[in-house]
């Protein structure tokens, strides 16, 4: 036992002791009985014991996971604490931050524009935001947003991360800043996202939350699933991991911001009075494996069409027929226009899955789909650091998941 405890406090601020039996720290929603989705009750055990290893290496106060097969929730449970200080337990009903996941959510709704045909993606930025147009940016698309290859990967200059608290400033900034790269790829964290949102407010004259809240939202009867405005019941999200300060430089240049910075300011209150299209979304992990079920089944929701199925696919068409090395990232990345896409080998959705979509955020959040396994999923965890003794846990919850879930041959997947 006091062995435990002294390994959190190394590996997080929060200090909780990780107790010998984690029966007390578990919750579990409802979920199918297994047969209902083509699975055995060993199979979903299996994927849960290699969640409760991830939880046991001390680098997440909470861990939230949601996987559908077959459109039948699968799995749905909880472990550890939503508030490390209050001791609050997670529970599959507690909304997390999806950090950059959120920018799927906010490319749809530039998707739905174009499928209602109030906009193109190789229109110029500028035909929505004017002022857009200034050093050289005339010539950037909508497209070269969404795929990260807008110029635009961080602010033009240091700024303090709590600008992020007045979005119009930052939106400022962008649009006087000068291009680093056009047609180049270099990941956007948070910068791209700001100029979206500003362009779908200019087109409906409404601001994010209202479109999504009209698109996805209640069409689809999320209880939260929006940017911000979410009260208490929110987890809150620590710095973990053994802290070293080539990852914060990184993490500063890549994201612009340190991780004890990052996550000063989005447990902050204010974060919650924001809409930060690339950043803010709050959704639990059912509701982020119900949207991409949705995107699954070519935008059908339970006898709702969401998007048209033509939506979805333009929306995951990839937009190289290779990975490209991304300058931001330092890594081969596939992008669609608003999603990450799956890789051959071993990719940001685990091994196998070239088919996958989705995205990953802030380090520990996965929110994906498969279509070789029929399957939907959200992996939302609270604690955030780059190094430490989950990774190899983390490699074989994805392995697990995968190996498990994968569809014979000659099966395809049933939509509901």
């Amino acid at each position: 036992m006091a062995l435990r405890p002294r390994i959190n406090r190394l590996l997080s601020k929060h200090g909780t002791p990780i107790p010998r039996s984690l029966d007390g720290l578990i919750r579990q929603g409802q979920e199918a009985p297994p047969e209902k989705t083509g699975m055995g009750s060993e199979q979903v055990e299996a994927i849960w014991r290699a969640t409760r290893k991830l939880y046991r290496g001390g680098m997440s106060p909470a861990i939230s996971l949601c996987l559908r097969r077959h459109g039948e929730i699968m799995l749905d449970r909880s472990i550890g604490y939503a508030d490390p200080e209050s001791q609050r337990i997670m529970t599959p009903d507690t909304p997390v931050c999806l950090f950059s996941a959120s920018k799927v959510v906010a490319a749809m709704m530039v998707h739905h524009l174009v499928e209602t045909g109030q906009l193109d993606l190789d229109d110029p930025v500028t035909r929505y935001l004017p002022k857009y147009g200034q050093n050289g940016k005339g010539r950037t698309t909508i497209r070269h947003l969404l795929t990260h290859q807008a110029g635009i990967p961080r602010p033009p200059a240091q700024v303090e991360p709590d600008i992020l608290y007045r979005p119009q400033e930052i939106i400022d900034l962008l649009c006087a800043a000068k291009p680093t790269g056009l047609n180049s790829q270099a990941y956007h964290a948070i910068t791209a996202g700001f100029i979206l949102g500003a362009i779908v407010e200019a087109v409906t004259g409404e601001d994010l939350n209202a479109t999504l809240d009209r698109v996805i939202r209640q069409p689809m009867g999320m209880k939260y699933f929006t940017f911000g405005q979410t009260g208490d019941e929110r987890a809150r999200d620590v710095s973990t991991g053994v802290p070293m300060k080539l990852v914060d430089l990184f993490l500063t240049y890549a994201v612009g911001g340190s991780i004890d910075e990052v996550v000063e300011v989005t447990n902050d209150d204010r974060f919650q009075d924001i809409i930060v299209p690339a950043g803010n979304l709050y959704a639990t992990a059912e509701e982020a494996s119900r949207f991409f079920q949705m995107l699954l089944n070519d935008g059908h929701y339970q006898g709702q069409q969401i998007f048209k199925p033509e939506t979805v696919a333009r929306a995951l068409q990839p937009a190289y027929h290779r990975p490209r090395f991304d300058r931001s990232l330092f890594l081969p990345l596939n992008f669609s226009s608003g999603f990450m896409l799956g890789n051959r080998g071993m990719g940001m959705f685990g091994p196998g899955a070239p088919r996958a979509f989705g995205h990953l955020g802030f380090i520990s959040i996965y929110c994906w789909a498969d279509p070789q396994r029929a399957l939907s999923g959200a992996l939302l965890t609270t604690g955030k650091g780059v190094v430490g003794p989950h990774l190899p846990a983390l490699f074989g919850l994805q392995h697990t998941i995968n190996r498990h879930t994968r569809l014979p041959q000659d099966a395809s997947p049933i939509t509901v």
